[in-house]
Order: structure tokens, then C-alpha cells, then sequence
């Protein structure tokens, strides 16, 4: 099982589930920052120590071959399947070069140390100042929380406020500690897929070059290298789509109001503070409580059990469960605490009083529970769209032009047009004066910018296509079609990742709903890929749909076989002795051999299959 997702919004919860997957991530993060030490310090002995070669890289190489990644989620794309496979193909590649007895290496500090000590010192560090500041934040929030919950309801009203105001900001400052720790200790998570590899990647190279049998190794190693570096950069244009679509939903989160309620499978959960008789009087506890209106089941979990009950910070036992009878909201002048109420419950006699966190969150609780002050909570407005005729015209209009004027432009649907122009263009289509339009006075990216908004196999995406609405299916059988144009000079995959979020976005904003996409992505290359296929035939519906892979075992290696080097007749070739890693001009032409690649493959499956 991978990684938990770390959702923000659980951030304002601060509930121990989500301590316990905060803690999954430290104890991972603080395993690789432990395995990049060594890492390091394996590969200093390797250059310093050129007579005690052949002991360094078996270390080296058993080190690669133990150490497994784990990614977010419990599912993963054959790139991410690929680069966590990696480590123990590289492995296997320094036992056969052992073999050979070469102990020349060159450059290795330069394309191997430096990059994994920048990204442990710089990546992994700011992690650790970030738990720093996190949990000072934390001591802080509910030290200060839990003064200003004893604040007498009998102070003056501006006494109140000012309290009320300072809070307000403490708990602010709290979560924004909360929301950017969580937000970079994901971030590093998935960094580390393409950043920690490509060093290792670049320094094998290096190590072919310089060994006498390093030639004919290399010619074995090219083919597994490109496919690498083609895992590598589809994952890291993943990390940079999907790291903005969740850097935005941060923001959005972070700017809710006060009486924002998070997604969760109860109706409404979070911290109350109960009192509890005592012979000497009474105490607040603080719980942290469930409730599931279907059900009425109301459960509190015990938060300030004795340290005996602890284990790693969490608190052990089972939580009480209560059917709840009556929720009231109680009097200020009833009772020395703000943000009070009453419920009853089947199991007990007598009420039970609790303390919201706040006037707002007493508000969430009354409303769940159907007390007698209930406050609609403000709902999004979904905005409908329909597929009309204007809106086919439309983009057969703007295909139409594309077609015969610019689908050979160089990354077409990569560059955005202006936004004025896009939003000029929509209003007049779609506007409510809406006018004749000229699409002649609109360049290419306006028109293309306006789509803003393996198997289970081609058989399963085929039947489902065709249970699409009408409509739905004819405008997608439009738009693909012109994107499998073999005149357009962009992939198969990049035309996937441009068009995935657009045309499969989720109806949730969550974190691990932006994890998805690279899934999206690769769907949407399917139906391009297999457009007269799946728009040109009716599916076959008596054959049942291959079933649904079942999830990862992270106990197990995940490949039932490994991307292995050839065991054949080997054949000498001189290795190219420049990394196309090094410096930021290679990754241009990394996109040029990998969009040569798939345009090739692309065309012999196009002759194959379309065309006999």
C-alpha cells in the first residue's frame, strides 16, 4: 500500500488520522534522507578509493537493490512503475560491470554527489525546518486555544472581541504552518521520483565510458535508457501540471471562510470540549467527536488519555458511541464558557454539555445535528453547460481553421493565446450579445486556448465511450479526430496531457483527485490514439470487460518482470560520453528524440491498423 494523500482541508480537522498519515510521509521522508547519506557516502569511497573499487560498488549496488519507492496512492502509470523499478536495474548493471574489474571514473562527484546532497540539503532540509515550525505552531495554537476558551463570557464586549480577534489570527498563523508543511512534505515525495534517479542515471553513463567493456554494455543499456528518460520526463511534466492544480486548491482552502466544512464520510466531525462531573466540581476535555446524521451515531474520542495510552503520539482506546435524542444550543448567561450546547442521548441520562471551537463551528455542529438555530451552510453554484448548435459550430469552426492554416505550428495546443483575446472570443459566441463571428481576426492560440475547460485496454475505454450521452460522444468523436491528425506535429502524449484535465476533471477538488490526472492523461492518449477504432465501430458487448487490475502489493516487487539488460552476444559500440541530463538545453532535445519516437511508432500503427 503506498503513501497516504495528504488532503489540506484535513489541516483544519488536525485530526489524529491525520497525524498518522503526516507521520507515514516523516518516517519516509526521514528513510530516503538516510539512504541518500549513504548513497553518498558510498560513492566518495568509490572516487577516493579507486584501489577498493570492486567492495564500494557491491555496497553500492545492494544498496540500490534493497531501497524501494513508495509513491502517493495505491495505484500507479507504468512511468511511475518504470522509475521505481529503476533503482534495482541499475543494480543488476553495476554487478555486471563488477565483473569486468574497472575501477575508472570520471566526473562522478560532479553528475552523482552533488545532486543528491542539493536535493537532500535543500528539498529534505526545508521539510525538516518546516516540521520545526509546525510543531512549535501547534504547541503554541492549542496552548493559546485552550486559554482563550476559558475566557469568561461575562468580560466586557470589547474584552470579547479583542480576544476573539487575536485568535482568529493564532489560528490562522497555525494553519498556514499546518497547509505549507503539508503541502512542501508532499511535494518532496514526489520530487524525489525523477530528481533522485536522474543523478544515478547520469553517473552510470559516465561509469560506461570510461571501462574497457563499458562500450558494449552501453549499447545493451541505450534502449532501457531512452525508455527511462521517456518515465522520467512524463513524470516530471506530471509533477509540474499537477503541482499547480494543487498549489491552487492551497490557496483556495487557505482563503475558506471560518465555517468551512472539509469533504469527509460524516456528516460533521472536529474537536468538542465536554464537561465532566467531578466530585470537586467539573473539567473540559477535549474529544474529538463524529457525527452521522443518517445514523444519529455520535461518537467522541478521548485526546488527553494519560500518557500510558499514547503510543507515537496517538491516543489508544475505543471510542464511546452515542444515539443522539436532541441537540439544543445553550444559553450564554446558562452556563461560564461561550460556544456552548446541549445534546441528549439514548445511553445516558441527563445532557451532556459541550464547547464548540468557535460561534461558526458551534453553528456546522447545530446544524448537523438538526438543533433549534440551524445555518444553512453556503453551497457552491455549479454553472450548467449545454452542447448546442451554436456550441458544435463553433469548434468545427475553429477545427476547420486550425486545419487549414496551423496545425503544423510547433507545440500547438502547449501555448496558451492571450486571455483577453480567449475571453473576447468567448463573449461574442456565447455572450449575451452574442454577435456574428469573424474567426479570421483570432491567431491559432486564441482559437486552440479556448479548450480551457494498459488495457484495461482500448476494448473497456471503447464500450465505455459509447455509453456517453449523444451529444457528449458526438463532440468528443469531433475533437479527437482532428487531433489524430498526422499532420499535427505534437504527440500522442503531450496532446494527452493537455487535453486529460480538460476533458476528465474531476467533480472533486482534492488532492488526490489532482493525483489522478496523470491516469486522465493517459486515457484521453488512448481514445486519440484509437479514434477509428473506437468511433468507427460499435463495441462489442458480449465480451465481458477484462477486470479491474487489483491493487499494489508494496510487500512485493510491483513488475512480475523486471526491464533486464540482454543476456546475448554482445556487440562493441562506442558509448556517446556526453549526458543529454547535464544542463537545461538537453531537455529540449530529450522532447525532440522522445516526440520523434512516438511520431514513429504513432505512424506504423496508423499504417497497420488503419490503413491494412
Amino acid at each position: 500500500m503506498g503513501l497516504p494523500t495528504l488532503e489540506f482541508s484535513d489541516s483544519f480537522l488536525d485530526s489524529p488520522e491525520f497525524r498518522e498519515r503526516l507521520q507515514c510521509h516523516e518516517i519516509e521522508l526521514e528513510r530516503t534522507n538516510r539512504f541518500i547519506k549513504d548513497l553518498i557516502k558510498d560513492g566518495n569511497m568509490l572516487i577516493s578509493a579507486l584501489t577498493s573499487l570492486s567492495l564500494a560498488v557491491q555496497r553500492f549496488s545492494q544498496s540500490l537493490q534493497e531501497f524501494q519507492f513508495e509513491c502517493i496512492g495505491d495505484a500507479e502509470t507504468d512511468d511511475e512503475v518504470n522509475i521505481a523499478q529503476s533503482l534495482k536495474e541499475f543494480s543488476q548493471l553495476l554487478s555486471t560491470m563488477e565483473e569486468e574489474r574497472r575501477r575508472l571514473i570520471q566526473n562522478a562527484d560532479d553528475v552523482l554527489i552533488s545532486p543528491l546532497e542539493r536535493f537532500r540539503k535543500e528539498q529534505i532540509g526545508a521539510v525538516k525546518e518546516g516540521k520545526k515550525q509546525f510543531d512549535k505552531e501547534t504547541e503554541r495554537y492549542y496552548s493559546v486555544l485552550e486559554k482563550h476558551l476559558s475566557v469568561s463570557s461575562k468580560k466586557k464586549e470589547t474584552q470579547l472581541q479583542e480576544a476573539d480577534s487575536q485568535m482568529s489570527k493564532d489560528r490562522q498563523v497555525f494553519y498556514d504552518a499546518s497547509l505549507q508543511y503539508v503541502f512542501k512534505i508532499q511535494e518532496v515525495q514526489e520530487r524525489k521520483k525523477f530528481e533522485f534517479v536522474e543523478p544515478l542515471l547520469a553517473f552510470l553513463q559516465g561509469l560506461f565510458t570510461f571501462y574497457h567493456e563499458g562500450y558494449e554494455l552501453a549499447s545493451e543499456f541505450e534502449p532501457y535508457k531512452q525508455q527511462l528518460q521517456f518515465n522520467l520526463q512524463n513524470a516530471r511534466n506530471n509533477f509540474e501540471s499537477t503541482r499547480a492544480e494543487v498549489e491552487r486548491l492551497m490557496k483556495r482552502i487557505r482563503s475558506a471562510e471560518e465555517d468551512f466544512k472539509a469533504p469527509s464520510c460524516f456528516t460533521m466531525e472536529g474537536y468538542l470540549y465536554i464537561q465532566e462531573k467531578r466530585p470537586l466540581g467539573s473539567v473540559w476535555t477535549r474529544y474529538y467527536c463524529t457525527y452521522e446524521k443518517s445514523s444519529k451515531m455520535f461518537t467522541m474520542s478521548n485526546t488527553e488519555a494519560r500518557p500510558a495510552s499514547r503510543q507515537n503520539g496517538v491516543v489508544n482506546g475505543t471510542p464511546e458511541m452515542f444515539k443522539l435524542r436532541s441537540c439544543v444550543r445553550r444559553k450564554t448567561d446558562s452556563i461560564d464558557k461561550r460556544f456552548c450546547f446541549d445534546i441528549e442521548v439514548v445511553e445516558r441520562h441527563g445532557v451532556i454539555t459541550l464547547q464548540a471551537l468557535s460561534e461558526a463551528n458551534r453553528r456546522l455542529w447545530m446544524e448537523a445535528m438538526d438543533g433549534k438555530e440551524p445555518v444553512c451552510i453556503n453551497r457552491i453554484q455549479y454553472r450548467t453547460s449545454f452542447l448546442n448548435e451554436a456550441g458544435f459550430n463553433f469548434v468545427k469552426k475553429c477545427i476547420e481553421l486550425i486545419e487549414s492554416r496551423g496545425i503544423t505550428t510547433l507545440g500547438l495546443y502547449r501555448t496558451g493565446g492571450v486571455n483577453s483575446k480567449v475571453q473576447r472570443l468567448m463573449t461574442s459566441v456565447f455572450g449575451e450579445e452574442q454577435s456574428k463571428l469573424t474567426f479570421l481576426s483570432y491567431d491559432n492560440k486564441t482559437i486552440t486556448s479556448e479548450y480551457d475547460d494498459q488495457k484495461y485496454r482500448v476494448r473497456a475505454i471503447h464500450a465505455l465511450v459509447h455509453k456517453l450521452p449523444e451529444k457528449n460522444r458526438t463532440m468528443l468523436d469531433l475533437l479527437t479526430n482532428h487531433l489524430f491528425n498526422d499532420q499535427n506535429l505534437m504527440t500522442v502524449s503531450n496532446l494527452g496531457m493537455i487535453f486529460g484535465p480538460t476533458l476528465m476533471r474531476s467533480q472533486e477538488e482534492t488532492v488526490a483527485a489532482m493525483m489522478n490526472i496523470k491516469f486522465q492523461n493517459i486515457v484521453v492518449e488512448l481514445i486519440i490514439e484509437n479514434h477509428h477504432k473506437i468511433f468507427g465501430e460499435a463495441p462489442d458487448l458480449t465480451v465481458p470487460l477484462p477486470p479491474a487490475p487489483a491493487p499494489s502489493n508494496r510487500s512485493t516487487t510491483r513488475r512480475s518482470k523486471a526491464i533486464c539488460l540482454s543476456t546475448g552476444k554482445r556487440r562493441a559500440r562506442l558509448y556517446p560520453p556526453t549526458l543529454c541530463l547535464a544542463d537545461n538545453d538537453s531537455e529540449s532535445e530529450i522532447e525532440k528524440l522522445i516526440e520523434k519516437k512516438n511520431e514513429i511508432n504513432f505512424l506504423k500503427w496508423k499504417r497497420q491498423y488503419c490503413y491494412g
